[in-house]
């Protein structure tokens, strides 16, 4: 079972517009300088049981103003399996796009079989992993400059496969 430290009902540092964050646990990258060394850790924080996420989806769905949902952490790929069953609930209860960020890149994801179909649900990924040599306060909505913002729309037309 996943386990998450906290959502932001309303915010607007984690993707395009006012967004719903859900911050997952568990994380291997352990970035040096991550800003959130917390989430490393799968047990950290509560787990994300079906009530607690029925009741962040009647959040999400209830309030008029958010444009979007977000999922980040840690890293939200760190399990895949448990993940993928919060990514379809969510994608089918509400009616609205989902970025994610991912120490993975999408080249390690389309790799990875219990990773690759997980794009299916994501409008926006964020990838790679944070490199504190790389940072800079003026990106857009990343830490570092190797980190990409990918529009994966393209993938949920019908009869794609990924």
């Amino acid at each position: 079972m996943l386990h998450y430290l906290y959502t932001y009902p309303e915010t607007i540092v984690d993707g395009d517009g006012i967004r719903y964050s859900i911050y997952l646990s568990g994380c291997s990258h352990r970035c040096k300088g991550c800003h959130n060394p917390e989430s490393w850790n799968p047990k950290a924080g509560k787990p994300l049981t079906d009530d607690i996420l029925n009741r962040i989806i009647c959040e999400i769905n209830s309030n008029p103003l958010l444009d979007g949902v977000t999922f980040t952490g840690g890293d939200p790929f760190f399990n895949p399996d448990d993940f993928r069953i919060i990514l379809e609930k969510v994608r089918k209860s509400t009616n609205m796009n989902i970025w994610c960020y991912t120490g993975y890149t999408i080249e390690e994801i389309m790799k990875d079989e219990s990773r690759k179909d997980l794009l299916q649900y994501i409008d926006v990924l964020v990838d790679g992993r944070f490199e504190e040599s790389l940072y800079s306060p003026t990106l857009e909505f990343r830490g570092s400059s190797n980190q990409r913002i990918l529009d994966l729309k393209h993938l949920h037309t019908p009869n794609r496969t990924i």
